[in-house]
């Protein structure tokens, strides 16, 4: 029975609020940073130097810091200097000048000039610009000269310390994530060899549905590994792990091909159920021995370990490739090129190269 569109639309609603609890949980340690670095900011400017409303300090601790890792100490500096440029400037005119529309006009243009002056980015123009009209609009006050000014020091001070005290989660999430994606590779060879023993196309269907929508899974191994090498280029306590980082992340390109190799494998699969082509024993034994190293792949991963413990294991397999029993019938045939094709990514986790994961591979055996 299809789904009714109050089904559909609940689906919906519970993917997306898994999405966003997700979302949240990820996030959670920036915003704590966030929150805290403000807090100490307007600590700082208002219990150690007495100034009565340093509103500049927790905003430009915030400003600075984000919530995402990519060029993290970059954008505190440009921020935080772009914030205390902007506030002196507007500081400086509204003290001399006072306030009003064409004192505006002078600060923005003046704020904007000096931060390109000092080869600033596009970040460091737009926060001088915005800050000097905060000054110079909502809280002009010429008898507080320069108080501003050391507020926004402090709040990019207090950030610029926040910004190397990082969690080991984001170090944590690429492997991760790694073993997630060959975990699911495992699955997919496993479900196949079911399809192949019980040549039946609805459960074929159903599974290649599933395969194509694994797609999310390299994007998040992606934003997994950026995000780690960028913790690891924001804080010197992390520097130790960048090798680890660096090499998991060399394994994003050979993950994406092995899980699109085994998609391929799935699709096959699917082809010789549904046109009730027999699939010869062997290649769903090759596919369950496939999915067993591929478990131990997902492992060693996990424990940020290269996979060198499963390559014997897949070598053997790639063997048996070589005297399994062969057909006529072309789709069947695909399916044993593809078993070949996931061995040959999945030794390159064990860390052979292309070439050597290739040459591994016997002649197919002649049919």
């Amino acid at each position: 029975m299809e789904p009714g569109p109050l089904d559909r639309a609940f689906r919906r609603g519970r993917t997306s609020l898994r999405a966003r609890r997700a979302r949240l949980q990820a996030k959670a340690w920036q915003v704590a940073q966030c929150a805290l670095a403000a807090g100490a900011a307007w600590l700082i400017a208002a219990d150690l130097l007495g100034h009565d409303t340093p509103f500049f300090a927790p905003i430009a601790a915030v400003l600075s810091l984000g919530t995402s890792y990519g060029q993290r100490l970059r954008r505190v500096a440009e921020v935080a200097l772009g914030v205390a440029i902007g506030v002196l400037v507007g500081d400086l005119l509204v003290w001399q000048f006072g306030s009003g529309w064409w004192q505006l006009t002078a600060i923005v243009a003046l704020a904007m000039t000096v931060a390109l002056l000092l080869d600033g980015g596009q970040l460091f123009v737009n926060q001088a610009a915005v800050q000097s009209i905060v000054v110079a609009t909502l809280i002009a006050d010429p008898g507080a000269a320069f108080t501003r000014w050391t507020d926004a020091l402090v709040g990019g001070a207090v950030a610029l310390v926040a910004a190397t005290a990082v969690p080991a989660a984001p170090l944590r999430r690429p492997r991760e994530q790694a073993a997630v994606v060959v975990r699911k590779v495992s699955a997919l060879l496993r479900a196949a060899g079911e399809v192949m023993v019980d040549g039946e196309s609805a459960p074929a269907l159903e599974l290649l549905a599933d395969a194509r929508s694994t797609d999310h899974l390299i994007r998040e191994l992606q934003a997994a590994a950026e995000e780690g090498m960028a913790v690891v280029a924001s804080s010197p306590f992390r520097v130790r792990h960048r090798g680890n980082l660096r090499r998991m992340a060399d394994l994003v390109e050979p993950l994406d091909r092995s899980l699109r190799s085994t998609r391929v494998l799935v699709r096959q699969t699917a082809v010789a159920a549904y046109r009730r082509r027999p699939v010869p024993s062997g290649y769903a034994r090759l596919a369950f021995d496939l999915a067993d190293a591929t478990d131990l792949v997902a492992d060693e991963l996990a424990a940020d370990r290269m996979a060198v413990a499963a390559r014997d294991r897949l070598l053997a397999i790639a063997a048996a490739t070589g005297a399994v029993e062969r057909t006529q019938v072309l789709p069947v045939e695909a399916i044993l090129a593809q078993l070949r094709s996931v061995v040959a990514d999945l030794l390159v986790l064990t860390g052979l190269d292309e070439v050597e994961s290739t040459d591994a591979l016997p002649p197919p055996p002649s049919r």
